[in-house]
């Protein structure tokens, strides 16, 4: 083959390399769409997690103020429930005060005491029932011993201070004077 036709030759072939560098330009392009619908994406996602984490944020902190009114505001039922009390209390001493009669706020005082007592049981405390039980030092605060005869060793003889419970746990304990026996003289 002469070098003509060597060169005609090699003028026919370009036609596959054309071809190919046009299906080269095509998986190019489709790729370059492809990375751009890809960083379309990325951009969504990114901005919905920034959406989401600001939601999340304002969430939480209108959460936390919602607690912090709780909290202000948590005694506020027990303390509507208290001033019907308040009212038994100022209506026996203006009775007591009309009459003249120890008596009448007696019995106003008595009358209050139990509402205000059925409103602390509402609210889940309880009074400690002591006289005549046997002292236990995880609900009683012994005040004093006292001899006596009347009533076992080591059992409450008297109260000073009613104790209560707040649910399961102690509030207050009740102050008492516990017995002991009586000393045999020499």
């Amino acid at each position: 083959m002469t070098a003509k036709e060597k060169k005609k030759a090699d003028s026919s072939v370009p036609d596959e390399p054309v071809k190919e560098s046009e299906d080269v330009q095509a998986g190019e392009q489709d790729l370059a769409a492809a990375l751009e619908e890809a960083r379309g994406k990325l951009q969504e996602s990114e901005e919905k997690i920034l959406r989401l984490a600001a939601d999340f944020d304002n969430t939480k902190k209108r959460l936390e103020r919602e607690r912090d009114i709780s909290l202000k505001y948590a005694e506020e039922n027990i303390l509507k429930e208290l001033l019907p009390g308040m009212d038994n209390i100022e209506r026996a001493m203006a009775q007591a005060q009309e009459s003249n009669s120890i008596e009448s706020l007696l019995q106003g005082v008595e009358l209050t005491r139990d509402g205000l007592m059925a409103t602390l049981e509402k609210f889940g405390v309880k009074a400690i029932e002591s006289v005549g039980e046997v002292f236990d030092p995880n609900i009683h605060e012994a005040l004093a011993m006292e001899e006596t005869d009347k009533m076992e060793p080591n059992k409450v003889l008297r109260e000073f201070q009613k104790g209560y419970f707040y649910k399961d746990r102690l509030l207050r304990p009740a102050k008492v004077i516990v017995s002991k026996p009586v000393a045999s003289g020499s």
